[in-house]
C-alpha cells in the first residue's frame, strides 16, 4: 500500500510574512543575516534552472544550532525550507516560495587529512577550492562536474555529482567516507562517530526501523533488487539513491548514502569527509573525427577497454556551434554535415604508463575509419584547444540564442552498447519538434548524453512544444532503452513527474515512504523528487524579458559568482541581472508601482555602486557577459548633463586633475598634522553624508593607509637609442609612498633602475603629464570623458613611439588593459594610429625583455603575490609569477586571491566593498607571513595593504631588490 505524501507543488500558505519571519527569528539569528527586502528575495528567486520561485526570506546561518532553529521554525509555522549552496543546479532544486537558506556565504571550511587521502569539507566550499587544497598532494575529489569552479560541495553531495572522468565509481556516493547531517527533527549525527549507528537508532527509532524494513522488502523482491543494481551500473540521479538499501546494512550508513543525491529533501549536510582520488599529471589527448555520430559512438567500447579516462562525443551540430570561435581548429568548418567527434584522453601517473596507453590507443585507431588521421598529443597547449572545443558547446548555443529565450541542457543515460542508436533517435526527435539548433554531446564512456536547445516560455505555444518534446524523450529513454532520465543533473522539479515512469510503482513507493518518514510534513524542499503534480515540470517557469543587450544572453548559470568581489556584500553579476529582469518584468506586466519602486530604491547601491566593473565575470561566464558594462550604462544614465560635460572637460584637461589630486593628498596630510590623527576620517565622512544627501553621490573617504602625494619632478629620457617608450600611469604620477614605505625609490625609478642594469634604454617623454588611460571615466559611465582622455593619449603614444616604431610600456596593469581595449572609443584617425601601436604592460616587458638581460644577485626568501584583475584578463598573471620565482625562493599566490575591488577610486568611495572582497585572501595570508608582498597596480596595492596590514608594493621593487648591486 503506497504511503500518502502531501501535495508538494507549494506547501506555503502565506500566513507568515517576510516581516514576521524576521521578527520571530531575530533573537536567534542576527537580523542582518535575515534578508527580507524585495531586492534580496528577488536576487535569490532564480537558480541555474528554468524555474523561479520568490522566497519569503533568505537566511544565512553560521552554525549547526542556527540550522536547528530554522527546522523548528519551519515546523512551528509550516514554512517550507530549502538549502542552497551555489545555485548552479539545472533542475530547479534550489528555489522556494518559503525560506531559502543560503549556505554558500559562510560554510566554506576545508581541511586535508591523512596526507591527502581524505578531505573534510563544509557545504559552502566551492569544488575547485577543494581540489586546490589537494593539489600539493597530487590528489583531487572524485566528482569532476563541468561547473566545478562554481558549484559547491553541498550541491556536489546533494546531487551525487559526477562529471567527465569520474564515471560511477568515483562519484560523490562512492567516495563518501563520513557525513555530519541534521534531520528535520533536529537530530544531528556524525557518521564517523564509532557509536553513530547506536545514537541514530536511539534518537530516531521510527526512521531506523523504516530503513531496515525497506531494505528487507527490497532484498526480498529479487526483480526489484536486480533492477536497482543494474540501473546504478551507469549514471543515474533520478529519484533517491536506492542502491544504499542494498550496499549497506546499518541504518546510519544506509541513510547517509541516501542523503547523497537526495537534493536537500531529507536532511542538511553540515560536513562531509570524502576519499580522494589520484590526479594523474600526464595526459595524452586527441580529437577523432568520424563520418557520423553512429560511427563515433561505436568506437567507445574499444577505447574504454584500452583505458581511456575520458570519452566525449560531439555531433556535427555541436562542432558547428564552436567552429567560428577564436583559436578553434580550422578544419572543423570543412567537416561534412553528418560528421561527429570523439575527444579521447588517457591519464597516467608516469611516463611509462602513458606510453603504454599510447600503444593501446594506436591499436584501436588502426581499426577505425576516420576523416582525419588521429594525432594524440601530450602538449598541454594543444590539449587545452581540444577541451576548449568540448567545453565551449553549451556556451556557444547560449550566445547565439534569441533574446527572451533561455538555453536548456538536459542529460540522459542509456546502456553504452546502445548509445549510438539512442543519439541518432534524439536527433530525429529534435527535427520532429523543430528544435533546429539543438546539439548533442556527452560523456560517452558512461552512456551519458547531454543535449542543449534554446527555449522560450513566454508563450503557451512554446511551453507546449517543450512539453511534447520531453514526453517523447521520456518515452524514448525509458520505454525503449530503460535508461536514466537524469544521469547527472538531479531530478529536481524537472523530472519529478517522471520518477515513477522510470523506476516503476514499487521503487517509487519506497521513495515516497522514505520521504514521508524523514520529513512527515513535507516542508524540506517540497516539490523536488517526490511531486504528485503531473505538470510540475512546466510549472513556475522562468520568463526571460528582454532588457539590455549587454546582458540579454545571460542564462543565469551562476558561473560568474565565485569571482565577483561584491558577492559577500551586495549582489553577484547573476543577481544583478535577475533583479534587472524582474524590474522589466514588472514594467511589462503593469504590476503595482510599489513593487517596482521597492526594487528601484535599492538597485543603485546594491547593483551599481558596489560593482567593481572589473570584468572578471566575463572570464568565467559561458557567454562572456561583462556585467560591468550594464553597470556603466546605468551609471551613465544617472549623470546629469553638467556632470557629463565636467567629466569631458576633465578628460581633455587631465593635468588639472593630476594637480588637484596631488593637492588634495597634501592638504589631507596637512590637516592630519595640524588637527591630529583621524581628523580627515571625520571630515570626509561628514562630506560623504552631505554629498549623498545633496548630490546622491558618495564622496572619497579618507582611510588608512593613505599615500603621500608624489614629490619632485617627473623623470624624462630622450628617444635616442631607446627600445621602448615608458608611460608612467597617472596613479604613479600622483601618488607617493604609503606610510612605512621607503620614499627614495618610486615605481618609476624602480623601472628605470632595472632597465639601466639590464642595459635597456627607455624613452620617457617630457610631456607625459596630463595623459590618462580613460579608465577612471569609463568605469563611472562618463563615455565622453573616457573618449576625450584616450584619444588624447593615443595621439601622444603615436607621436612618442615614432609612429608605432617603439612599444609603449605602462607600469599599472589596469591602465594597460584600459588602453588595450579602447579602440572603439577612438576617432577614425586615432584608430588607424592605434592599429600601429604595441602597448605592453610592465609585467610583459619585464618578463620578455628585462628579465633575460638582468643579473639577479639575491633572492627574497618568501613573497606573496596579488595578481590584479586586469593581469588575469590580459593573460599575464603567470608571467608575474615567473618574475617573482626568479627573484624569490618561495612564491605564494593565495588560493583566495581575486579582485580586491579597489577599482580605481571605488575603494575610497565604498571601502566596505574592498574589505568584503579581500576578506578571504587576507585571512589566508594570516597563517604564513612573507618577506615581501607585491602586485602590479598602485590602487590594488593600497587595497591589499589595508586588508592585510602588510605593505604591498609594485613587483618592480622586487626586481630592483634582486638586481641591486
Amino acid at each position: 500500500m503506497a504511503t500518502s505524501v502531501e501535495p508538494a507543488i507549494s506547501t506555503y500558505s502565506g500566513d507568515v510574512t517576510p516581516e514576521s519571519i524576521q521578527s520571530l527569528l531575530c533573537e536567534l539569528i542576527d537580523p542582518e543575516r535575515i534578508l527580507i527586502r524585495p531586492i534580496d528575495r528577488i536576487a535569490f528567486a532564480s537558480d541555474a534552472s528554468f524555474y523561479r520561485l520568490i522566497p519569503q526570506a533568505v537566511i544565512q546561518p553560521r552554525t549547526d544550532e542556527e540550522i536547528k532553529h530554522l527546522f523548528r521554525f519551519s515546523h512551528q509555522y509550516g514554512v517550507p525550507l530549502v538549502f542552497r549552496a551555489g545555485g548552479t543546479s539545472l533542475s530547479g532544486q534550489a528555489i522556494t516560495d518559503g525560506i531559502l537558506v543560503d549556505i554558500g556565504r559562510y560554510w566554506r571550511n576545508v581541511r586535508v587529512e591523512e596526507n591527502g587521502k581524505t578531505i573534510r569539507v563544509q557545504p559552502g566550499l566551492i569544488g575547485q577550492q577543494a581540489n586546490n587544497a589537494l593539489r600539493l598532494y597530487g590528489r583531487k575529489i572524485g566528482p569532476d562536474p563541468a561547473s566545478i569552479a562554481s558549484c559547491r560541495m553541498g550541491g556536489i553531495l546533494a546531487n551525487n555529482s559526477s562529471g567527465m572522468c569520474c564515471g560511477v565509481v568515483q562519484n560523490a556516493y562512492h567516495t563518501l567516507s563520513s557525513l555530519t547531517f541534521i534531520l528535520p527533527s533536529g537530530t544531528q549525527i556524525d557518521t564517523a562517530d564509532a557509536n553513530a549507528d547506536n545514537i541514530f537508532r536511539m534518537l530516531e527509532p521510527q526512521l531506523c526501523e523504516k530503513l531496515l524494513d525497506l531494505k528487507a522488502e527490497m532484498e526480498a523482491d529479487v526483480a526489484l533488487a536486480a533492477r536497482v543494481r543494474s540501473k546504478y551500473k551507469t549514471k543515474n540521479t533520478t529519484g533517491y539513491s536506492l542502491n544504499a538499501f542494498l550496499d549497506f546494512n546499518r541504518p546510519v550508513d544506509i541513510f547517509s548514502h541516501l542523503i547523497v543525491g537526495s537534493e536537500g529533501t531529507l536532511a542538511f549536510i553540515s560536513e562531509a569527509v570524502l576519499r580522494t582520488v589520484p590526479d594523474y599529471p600526464l595526459k595524452s589527448t586527441a580529437l577523432l573525427l568520424f563520418q557520423d555520430l553512429f560511427a563515433a559512438c561505436s568506437a567507445i567500447s574499444a577505447f574504454t577497454e584500452a583505458g581511456a579516462a575520458a570519452l566525449e562525443v560531439m555531433d556535427r551540430a555541436s562542432l558547428r556551434s564552436v567552429e567560428d570561435q577564436p583559436g578553434t581548429l580550422p578544419y572543423l568548418k570543412e567537416l561534412p554535415d553528418n560528421a561527429a567527434g570523439l575527444l579521447v584522453e588517457f591519464q597516467a601517473p608516469n611516463e611509462s604508463q602513458r606510453r603504454e596507453f599510447e600503444v593501446s590507443a594506436a591499436a584501436v585507431v588502426g581499426d577505425l575509419s576516420l576523416l582525419r588521421p588521429a594525432e594524440f598529443t601530450s602538449n598541454p597547449v594543444e590539449q587545452a584547444k581540444f577541451w576548449k572545443i568540448r567545453k565551449g558547446m553549451f556556451p556557444s548555443v547560449g550566445a547565439v540564442r534569441a533574446a527572451g529565450t533561455t538555453a536548456l541542457m538536459e542529460d540522459i543515460a542509456v546502456p553504452v552498447n546502445r548509445l549510438a542508436e539512442a543519439a541518432v533517435e534524439l536527433q530525429t526527435l529534435f527535427a520532429k519538434h523543430e528544435y533546429t539548433n539543438a546539439i548533442i554531446f556527452g560523456h560517452a564512456k558512461d552512456g551519458n548524453l547531454h543535449f542543449v536547445l534554446t527555449q522560450s516560455f513566454n508563450t503557451e505555444r512554446e511551453t507546449e512544444r517543450y512539453r511534447r518534446l520531453m514526453n517523447d524523450v521520456v518515452t524514448l529513454v525509458v520505454g525503449k532503452y530503460d535508461g536514466a532520465l537524469k544521469a547527472e543533473h538531479g531530478t529536481g522539479r524537472n523530472m519529478a513527474p517522471f520518477v515513477e515512469t522510470e523506476w516503476g510503482p514499487e521503487a517509487y513507493r519506497i521513495m515516497q515512504e522514505l520521504k514521508a518518514v524523514t520529513d512527515p510534513r513535507n516542508l524540506l524542499n517540497p516539490g523536488v523528487i517526490i511531486n504528485p503534480d503531473p505538470d510540475a515540470d512546466v510549472t513556475n517557469l522562468k520568463l526571460m524579458p528582454v532588457v539590455e543587450p549587454e546582458v540579454d544572453k545571460c542564462i543565469e548559470c551562476g558561473f560568474c559568482e565565485h569571482s565577483c568581489p561584491s558577492r559577500d556584500l551586495t549582489l553577484t553579476p547573476r543577481q544583478r541581472i535577475v533583479v534587472r529582469r524582474e524590474m522589466q518584468r514588472l514594467k511589462d506586466s503593469g504590476a503595482s508601482p510599489r513593487e517596482y519602486d521597492a526594487l528601484d530604491r535599492d538597485f543603485p547601491y546594491m547593483a551599481l555602486d558596489t560593482c567593481a566593473v572589473d570584468g572578471l565575470c566575463a572570464t568565467d561566464c559561458p557567454v562572456s557577459i561583462d556585467t560591468g558594462k550594464l553597470t556603466k550604462r546605468f551609471r551613465a544614465l544617472r549623470h546629469s548633463r553638467f556632470a557629463a560635460k565636467l567629466a569631458e572637460f576633465a578628460g581633455r584637461h587631465f593635468s588639472l586633475v593630476e594637480t588637484g589630486a596631488r593637492f588634495a593628498l597634501r592638504s589631507g596630510q596637512f590637516v592630519e598634522n595640524m588637527l591630529g590623527p583621524n581628523s580627515m576620517i571625520t571630515i570626509t565622512r561628514l562630506l560623504d553624508r552631505m554629498s549623498r544627501r545633496l548630490l546622491g553621490e558618495p564622496f572619497w573617504q579618507w582611510s588608512y593607509p593613505m599615500p603621500l602625494a608624489r614629490r619632485g619632478h617627473l623623470p624624462s629620457r630622450s628617444r635616442e637609442g631607446a627600445v621602448a617608450v615608458y608611460f608612467p600611469a597617472c596613479i604613479s604620477r600622483i601618488m607617493g609612498p604609503l606610510p612605512g614605505e621607503p620614499d627614495d625609490i618610486t615605481n618609476m625609478q624602480a623601472l628605470l633602475n632595472i632597465t639601466a642594469r639590464a642595459h635597456i634604454k627607455l624613452h620617457v617623454p617630457s610631456d607625459i603629464a596630463g595623459h590618462c588611460c580613460g579608465v577612471p571615466f569609463s568605469s563611472k559611465g562618463f563615455e565622453a570623458g573616457n573618449a576625450a582622455a584616450v584619444n588624447h593619449t593615443i595621439e601622444s603614444f603615436f607621436r612618442w613611439s615614432n609612429s608605432g616604431e617603439l612599444p609603449i610600456v605602462i607600469d599599472t596593469s589596469p591602465c594597460t588593459h584600459g588602453l588595450k581595449i579602447c579602440r572603439s572609443q577612438l576617432s577614425e584617425e586615432n584608430q588607424r594610429r592605434f592599429d600601429k601601436l604595441r602597448i605592453l604592460d610592465s609585467v610583459e616587458f619585464a618578463y620578455s625583455t628585462i628579465l633575460p638581460r638582468l643579473s639577479l644577485v639575491r633572492k627574497m626568501p618568501s613573497t606573496a603575490l596579488h595578481p590584479v584583475c586586469s593581469s588575469v584578463k590580459m593573460g599575464i598573471a603567470t608571467k608575474l609569477v615567473s618574475i617573482a620565482q626568479a627573484c624569490s625562493d618561495e612564491v605564494i599566490v593565495p588560493q583566495e586571491a581575486g579582485c580586491c575591488a579597489f577599482a580605481g577610486d571605488r575603494g575610497f568611495l565604498h571601502p566596505e566593498l574592498t574589505a568584503s572582497a579581500t576578506h578571504g585572501e587576507a585571512k589566508e595570508l594570516e597563517s604564513h607571513p612573507h618577506d615581501g608582498y607585491f602586485s602590479s597596480s598602485r590602487t590594488c596595492e593600497i587595497g591589499m595593504t589595508r586588508a592585510t596590514g602588510k605593505l604591498y608594493r609594485s613587483f618592480l621593487h622586487l626586481l630592483d631588490y634582486a638586481s641591486r648591486p
